[in-house]
């Protein structure tokens, strides 16, 4: 009887596995880059054989036209007594920074105060549940009556709207802290007030940022809505004008200037996240 030989098993090395560490391989990058690029350009694509198809450009610019629009209103006011397309992406932008700040603030101490007192959780937490589902976008009649049109009613509109969020965000990350932890620091001589700050809310650091990220979302559809009733300046302003004129090119370029500002806030939260917690590198 011939004897049967088996090959051996080949041994998978290092890089035949992927790393455990949660870190990403620079060929992995490339491809989730790649393809990311792909889905915007066949989106680009559909757009424009669906505008070459209509052929109004009142209903459906082409993608050459919204690009020259966006162009000529970086520098040409729009209307012609207001403010360039950069300006009120600033103005828009200043709005939005105020009142998130003020709002992740907020949240922050106050999801802290719930975790750590129950009292506070008992008293406050019927209030977020009723309030929570309420769009802010409902408030705006009522903070124009109390603040005016100027900045403060849209940085209030921002602070409502954030604050609900980080807040229930915070309070279920720091929740989520595994108990052993808050033992070990506890037994090594802690007080609650350090656990809180250097275990719980270090722990709670990528369910916060999570809550961060979708409380800029909600704050920027609220910005634009406020914008859109109640403001002289602003994207949503800009927006507002040019469909009363009927300048759908012009509506498309303030879509997508609010799209890349969202998403280079979303980066910047998601690099804070890989430079606060060390898992997420």
């Amino acid at each position: 009887m011939s004897e049967v030989l088996l090959a051996p098993k080949e041994r998978s090395g290092p890089a035949d596995q992927p790393p455990k560490d949660g870190r990403r391989i620079p060929g992995d990058t490339l491809r989730r880059v790649l393809l990311g690029l792909s889905g915007l350009v066949a989106i680009l694509v559909i757009w424009e054989l669906a505008a070459l198809w209509i052929s109004d450009s009142v209903t459906l610019p082409t993608v050459q036209e919204t690009v020259q629009e966006t162009i000529d209103k970086l520098s040409v006011p729009y209307p012609a007594q207001g403010h360039t397309l950069i300006v009120n992406a600033l103005i828009s932008t200043g709005r939005i920074l105020a009142g998130f700040l003020l709002g992740t603030l907020a949240g922050l101490i106050l999801g802290g105060a719930m975790a750590s007192v129950r009292v506070v959780r008992d008293l406050i937490d019927p209030i977020l549940q009723v309030t929570r589902p309420l769009p802010p976008i409902a408030f705006i009649p009522l903070l124009v009556v109390w603040f005016g049109i100027g900045e403060a009613s849209k940085v209030a509109l921002i602070f409502s709207g954030v604050l609900p969020i980080v807040t229930i965000a915070t309070l279920s990350a720091i929740d989520a802290v595994p108990v052993e932890l808050l033992q070990a620091s506890r037994s090594l001589g802690a007080s609650p007030f350090h656990t809180l700050l250097h275990v719980r809310f270090r722990s709670a650091v990528p369910g916060v940022i999570t809550g961060l990220r979708l409380a800029m979302g909600g704050a920027w559809t609220s910005i634009i809505a406020a914008e859109m009733i109640a403001a002289t300046g602003g994207v949503g302003f800009l927006i507002l004008q040019a469909g009363n004129y009927l300048q759908t090119s012009l509506i498309f370029s303030g879509i997508l200037f609010i799209a890349v500002l969202g998403f280079i806030f979303d980066a910047l939260l998601r690099l804070l996240l890989r430079a606060v917690d060390p898992t997420s590198r």
